[in-house]
Parts: structure tokens; C-alpha cells; sequence
């Protein structure tokens, strides 16, 4: 029997074997998961600890998640290194696959953008227009923190301050961090800052800070899910990529991100096309 013949083979074939099935086995455990480069908004929010569970029960799929700013992760995607992304930059994202680094781009989700700052906002901020908001911050020489990372929430801010044209005053500075760390450095110097409600909702270390700006229509937030495109990285996991884009997707998935809340209060709303 050829079980047999494999125990009475040399120590040396033996241990070439036993290295192929180990080879083997470990490429089958590599095949179990697919990494996600996604935006520090998604990961500090709490969101995807409500969604990955439920994504590996349906698939059996781990996802390995990379929390970056937007920028950052589609780097990422360029260099291969990720299978899909999971950001919130339509105009990049949308630039990202015409350039052939992706192979689609679906609308998964959105919330909005608040400005946070100081409870007493000495800068006069408060109200529903982040133009004028930031205009009146400027003025001031308020001190501002700003992720200055290539983000999503970065690009938009840029876009804002662009909008009031009034320069950003000297109260301006970047601290080239995610949207966490960026929120306690507001909080521990009674700063503004731009942040998603997500990260907001779920940030603990609010001091004396409070949401100030809130309700402009120019505040929306949408993310986007994106494979990578196997044409670009052969070694890419494009079919399981799909498959965790078409369970996000799907009613199951787009459930599972409106059942996501904290304090009562929902924090991402699914708008995956019908």
C-alpha cells in the first residue's frame, strides 16, 4: 500500500514530504483569509467588531484588517498589498479604478462629519455651515488639530477650509495621526477638529469638547468597498475579496452596519445600491 511504502521511504524523503504537506497546509490556512485595508474611522468606531464575526460565520473567511487613512490605504492597494479596501474618498477611490488598481467600486455605507471643539466655542463656530464655521475659526487664529494624513476625513477638511478661502490662521497645525489620537489632542488642548460621528460616538476622552457643526448637506460621509485588481497582483485573493463585497452588500451585511449602535444612537447608514 502506498501509505506504506511512504514510512519505509529514507529519513531525507521523508522529511521532503512532510515539509510539502506542511507547505500545503499552510498555504490552505493563508487561502482562510483576506486582508482588508480600510480608514481608522471604520476600525475606532467599533464597526467592523460587529461585522467581521458575522461575515465569518456566513463565509468561514478571517479578515485581517489595516487600519490606515484613506491615502494610505489605497496605497496600499497599489502596492499589492491588500486584497480589497474598505475607504471613504468617492474622488480617489473612483481615480483608483480608472487607473486600473481596482476592479470596481460599490457605495457600502455613509454617516457625516461633525466639527467638535470647545463647549464655549470662543471662536463663534457654532451652527450648521462648516464653510462659515471654519471662516470664523480662521479669523480667530482658533486652534485647530488636523489629521494631516491623507485621510479621508483629511481630503474632506482640505475641501472645507478651500471653500471658505480664508486661510487656516495660525491656530492651525497637523499632527499627522489617525482620528483617535487626533480627537485626545483636541481634547487635552481644547482644540477643534474635523471628525466623523462614528469615531465621536465611540470616543470616550471628550474633556470639554462637543459637537458644534452639524447638518450641512456638504458634511456627508460615504464609504466605498473596492477588490484590488488580480490583473495588477496576480497573489491577490480576488474570488474571497468578492465574496466579503458581495456579503457587505447583501441584506444580511447591510443589516448587520444598521444594527451597529452605541448609546441607542446608529452610527452608519447602508446604501448599497438596490
Amino acid at each position: 500500500m502506498t501509505h506504506c511504502r511512504f514510512f519505509r521511504a529514507p529519513a531525507r524523503v521523508r522529511r521532503f514530504l512532510l515539509a510539502g504537506v506542511l507547505l500545503a497546509c499552510g498555504a490552505a490556512a493563508s487561502a482562510q483569509s483576506i486582508t482588508l485595508a480600510s480608514t481608522t474611522s471604520t476600525e475606532q468606531s467599533g464597526l467592523f467588531g460587529q461585522l467581521l464575526p458575522a461575515f465569518k460565520k456566513a463565509s468561514g473567511l478571517d479578515v485581517k484588517v489595516v487600519a490606515l487613512g484613506t491615502g494610505q490605504a489605497l496605497d496600499m492597494g497599489r502596492r499589492g498589498d491588500a486584497d480589497l479596501l474598505f475607504v471613504h474618498d468617492q474622488a480617489a477611490e473612483e481615480q483608483f479604478v480608472a487607473d486600473g488598481w481596482g476592479v470596481q467600486r460599490y457605495p457600502v455605507m455613509y454617516n457625516d462629519f461633525v466639527l467638535v471643539g470647545p463647549k464655549d466655542d470662543p471662536a463663534g463656530t457654532r451652527g450648521k455651515d462648516i464653510v462659515q464655521a471654519l471662516h470664523k475659526l480662521a479669523a480667530a487664529n482658533g486652534s485647530f488639530v488636523s489629521r494631516g494624513d491623507k485621510s479621508g476625513t483629511h481630503a474632506a477638511e482640505l475641501r472645507y477650509w478651500k471653500l471658505a478661502d480664508a486661510g487656516k490662521g495660525s491656530g492651525y497645525r497637523e499632527c499627522g495621526c489617525g482620528m483617535g489620537p487626533a480627537l485626545n489632542i483636541a481634547a487635552s488642548s481644547g482644540a477643534y477638529a474635523l471628525t466623523d460621528r462614528g469615531t465621536w460616538l465611540n470616543f470616550r476622552n471628550r474633556a470639554d469638547l462637543a459637537i458644534l457643526v452639524e447638518g450641512d448637506t456638504r458634511l456627508f460621509n460615504q464609504y466605498g468597498v473596492i477588490a484590488v485588481n488580480p490583473a495588477r497582483h496576480a497573489h491577490v485573493k480576488a474570488q474571497d475579496a468578492q465574496k466579503f463585497i458581495d456579503w457587505v452588500l447583501s441584506p444580511a451585511g447591510q443589516a448587520a452596519i444598521a444594527d451597529y449602535r452605541i448609546g441607542g444612537e446608529q452610527l452608519f447608514f447602508p446604501n448599497a445600491p438596490k
